[in-house]
């Protein structure tokens, strides 16, 4: 495959719902993986790598238990070994708070790590009404921060309060999620009038400190509304202010114009840090027409 080889890792029920919704999205460029321990999560008629951590004589899989979902996936290490071996750009998405995604998931950062990959981690937060789910979560996301280049946490209440706003079910498909992974995917393999990289991408995640991503759309004359919908993100929380590095990739329609992509980048990177080291990247899409899309990786935050 010319470009990087990035890979789109599912991992547990809902992070394995979401990354077969944004790889459908993303195109065929992209390597898919599935890791569950519940057998609904995979269908015969999928084109992805699928790593089975259930067992014949355990029907509760890793319900609950996230220190047997982690053994599971370490006991894995030789097959995500192989799957992971020209792997440049790891897209994890998992839910926290269960057995599968808060064992797994930082396990499986760890070997992507390992193997020389950069990961960038989407973790859903349990609903404030589920204290016991959310003590999980907690001890989990600290697991998965440390084994993420970027880990950023998604908000079950903000996304389920915004998919009501949109009459959807959350629960099948985030359209933030599917927008950010198509976003990455096309900014790094595809060509653009300013190309990025992943030497752009370790360039920025390598900065100290918090990292966070952010995806917008919207009309290409109103920039504001494009940084207003990334603030309004389901992200658990974002702050901007004083990052010390940041990678913007502007995407817009056969009218996209150098005087757009100044306005758009000006704005998003106002708030950082006066010497921040800003990475900028601009393509032409033709299925935009008059809308914009951005996505930016965002570096070296106060934790």
């Amino acid at each position: 495959m010319d470009g990087a080889q990035l890979l789109i890792a599912g991992i547990g029920g809902l992070g394995s719902s979401w990354a077969l919704k944004a790889h459908e999205r993303a195109g065929n460029d992209v390597d898919l993986v599935l890791v569950d321990s519940d057998e609904n999560s995979f269908s015969n008629d999928v084109q992805a790598h699928i790593i089975r951590l259930g067992s014949a004589e355990d029907a509760s899989g890793c319900a609950g238990l996230p220190p047997l979902g982690e053994q599971r996936m370490r006991n894995a290490a030789n097959v995500t070994r192989l799957l992971l071996e020209d792997v440049e750009l790891v897209i994890l998405l998992t839910g926290l708070g269960g057995g599968t995604g808060s064992g797994a998931a930082p396990e499986f950062a760890r070997q992507a790590r390992l193997s020389g990959a950069v990961v960038l981690s989407v973790a859903a937060h349990p609903f404030t009404a589920q204290p016991s789910r959310q003590a999980i979560a907690e001890a989990s996301l600290i697991k998965l921060e440390k084994h993420s280049d970027v880990c950023v946490r998604l908000s079950l209440d903000r996304l389920a309060w915004q998919a009501r706003e949109r009459g959807s079910d959350w629960r099948l498909g985030a359209s933030w999620v599917e927008e950010l992974v198509d976003g990455l995917v096309r900014t790094l393999l595809r060509l653009g009038l300013i190309n990025l990289d992943m030497m752009d991408l370790k360039a920025i995640v390598g900065h100290k400190g918090a990292s966070t991503l952010l995806v917008a759309q919207g009309h290409g004359d109103n920039p504001q509304g494009l940084l207003d919908d990334a603030m309004s993100s389901p992200l658990a929380s974002l702050k901007l202010d004083g990052a010390k590095g940041c990678l913007l990739q502007i995407e817009g329609g056969p009218g996209l114009t150098v005087g757009q992509v100044g306005e758009v980048a000006d704005l998003f990177t106002s708030r950082l840090d006066d010497d921040a080291q800003v990475i900028l990247g601009a393509r032409v899409s033709e299925d935009l027409h008059d809308r914009m899309r951005v996505v930016a990786v965002v570096s070296g935050l106060a934790d």
